[in-house]
Order: C-alpha cells, then sequence, then structure tokens
C-alpha cells in the first residue's frame, strides 16, 4: 500500500463551492465505455493487471472457516498454474491484491494465510457495515477488533445520514476517530454512492473522506440498489486528483459491487488510467472489489491459451 495518507484539515469552503455538472459527466462516462478493449495478448496481459489489483471478497451470512481459506488458497494461486506458464507469467508472484472478509473471520483468513507463508495483505469491512448504523463506539470497536486479529486494511462505511444532511464537519470527525482506530492498518472508506443522491453529495463525501485521511476512497459496499458505476468513478476520480493537485498525496479508488466480467474490469483499467495516470494502475492505488469476477477472468486467459472456454467447473476456487 502507499504511505498512509496524513489528511489535511477540513475546508468548508471547498466543499461550499462545489458544483458538478451532471451531463458532461455522463458524457464523459459514454465515452469510456465506448472505447474498443484490448485483443489477444494485449488483453490477456491487462486481465492479469487486472487479477493483481482485486480485494477477492466473501461477505455472506454462511461464512466459515473453510470457505474463508478456500479463498485464501485462490487469493494466492488465482490463475491455473498451468495457464500462467503458457503466457510466461508463471514465475512473477501473480497474486490478488487482498483477501476481504468480516472482522469475524479475519483470524481465520489470517491463519490461512500465514500457513500457506503468504504475505498477502487481509482486509476488512467495519463500523456497521453495510449500514453504519450502529453506535460509534460499536463502529469504533469493530476495527479495533478487526486490527488485533490481524487485518491490515480496514474499509469503513460513512454514516450516510450525516453526507445527506450535509453535516461534513461530523462526518470529518467520525472518519478521522476511524483512521485513528486503525492505527498502522489502511483505511478504505465506503461512500455508498448509491444512497448519496446526487454526484454533488459524492464529490463533497470524497473530499471530506480524503481530508478526514482515507487511504482510500471506495464507491459501494456491494450491498445497495446501486452500486459501482462508470459516471460516479468519474466524480470520485475527478475529487482524487483535485485533492491530489492540493495536498501532494495521491488517494487511491476502489469500486466495488456488480463487476463480474473480464470486459467489465478493462473498462475500469481504462478509466483509471485516463482519468488519474498511469501511477494508479497499481495495488497500492486501484483496487477492484469482486468475489465473481476472478471467475470469467481466469476463464478468459483460459482461451486466450487453448481457444476454447472451460466449464466453470474447471476453474474452482480453490
Amino acid at each position: 500500500m502507499s504511505a498512509r495518507n496524513p489528511g489535511t484539515t477540513l475546508d468548508l469552503e471547498w466543499i461550499s463551492k462545489v458544483r458538478v455538472n451532471t451531463h458532461a459527466v455522463l458524457k464523459r462516462a459514454q465515452h469510456v465505455q465506448a472505447q474498443k478493449i484490448p485483443k489477444k495478448q494485449w488483453q490477456a496481459a491487462w486481465l492479469l493487471k487486472a487479477v493483481t489489483c482485486i480485494d477477492l471478497t466473501t461477505l455472506a451470512g454462511d461464512d466459515t472457516p473453510s470457505n474463508v481459506h478456500r479463498l485464501c488458497l485462490k487469493a494466492i494461486q488465482p490463475v491455473r498454474h498451468d495457464l500462467l506458464r503458457a503466457v510466461d507469467m508463471h514465475d512473477k508472484g501473480i497474486t490478488t491484491a487482498a483477501v476481504c472478509v468480516y472482522p469475524s473471520r479475519v483470524a481465520d483468513a489470517v491463519k490461512s494465510l500465514r500457513e500457506a507463508n503468504s504475505s498477502l495483505a487481509v482486509a476488512s469491512v467495519a463500523t456497521g457495515f453495510p449500514a453504519g448504523q450502529t453506535p460509534l463506539e460499536t463502529r469504533l470497536q469493530e476495527v479495533r477488533v478487526a486490527v488485533a486479529d490481524g487485518a491490515t486494511e480496514i474499509d469503513i462505511v460513512i454514516n450516510r445520514m450525516l453526507a445527506l444532511t450535509g453535516q461534513w464537519e461530523a462526518m470529518y470527525e467520525e472518519i478521522r476517530q476511524f483512521r485513528a482506530a486503525c492505527g498502522d492498518a489502511h483505511m478504505k472508506t465506503i461512500l455508498a454512492i448509491g444512497e448519496l443522491g446526487t454526484f454533488t453529495n459524492v464529490y463533497k463525501a470524497s473530499l471530506v473522506a480524503m481530508m478526514a485521511g482515507s487511504d482510500f476512497i471506495k464507491t459501494s459496499t456491494g450491498k445497495e440498489s446501486v452500486n459501482a458505476t462508470y459516471p460516479v468513478a468519474i466524480v470520485m476520480a475527478r475529487a482524487i486528483r483535485d485533492y491530489f493537485l492540493c495536498s501532494g498525496h495521491k488517494v487511491g479508488f476502489k469500486p466495488a459491487g456488480g463487476i463480474r466480467t473480464a470486459q467489465e474490469s478493462l473498462v475500469w483499467l481504462a478509466l483509471i488510467k485516463e482519468e488519474l495516470g498511469k501511477d494508479w494502475l497499481c495495488p497500492t492505488l486501484f483496487r477492484l472489489g469482486a468475489s465473481s469476477l476472478l471467475a470469467d477472468i481466469e476463464r478468459q486467459i483460459y482461451h486466450h491459451v487453448t481457444g476454447q472456454y472451460a466449464a466453470y467447473h474447471e476453474l474452482p476456487m480453490a
């Protein structure tokens, strides 16, 4: 991960002046989606780049130590070894960026990775995920427990009520407390964009989260009716760029929720390259939150190598 974002003071004047041109954002998003995607070996290379940026995630009510263990093994070896050998990438140490689980499953993930002699990061959602509607002290304690159990990345959720009612100072103070509770762990702040109402609110919430010390801003929990979309990504990316130009600090971006196909991952990479530049095309500044995306990427790599599509049972989780 990048160096921890120290944050800045809350600039209410900047926030109050924010206005987002919806028509321009939607037009830009159409342009991004209409671009041609790379083919053949170039596509395979970009897909492997996408794999290295995935936070391989399981956030289900029926999560158990055994399925978390399988998730960890898949994260360590995300693409079959014979397929990587065929494209001469078998010795490049390709893994996903992290595994992401509930706080109660962090210890399971840490144990599985340690036993496999892997230094892969463990991320945990926290702060009353996904709604963020539990008392503040409960949310803070959840962060502390996840960190104590070995999580090195924490995906927090904001209190959407504060954003919707324009209580930016209160939101800033809450996130600062989460930042302190994270300690040395990196903090990704989930905006739950599907519940913020407007692009202007999304931009303002992005700024507040970054000013409060977030290392990443993330679109969604994956549990809302609207999750990662290209227009919202453009708004958040512009906020990241503006914050960088103002503060000199690079904050990462993580779209999450509903990203399932290899082709979508290529569009996301292209969007980030165009909006933020090549520096952001790495796991320290870009993540894809996904649970099923990896399966489709591996199928596309299989097709590139063999000329045929594999059945899903030929490319199991682990």
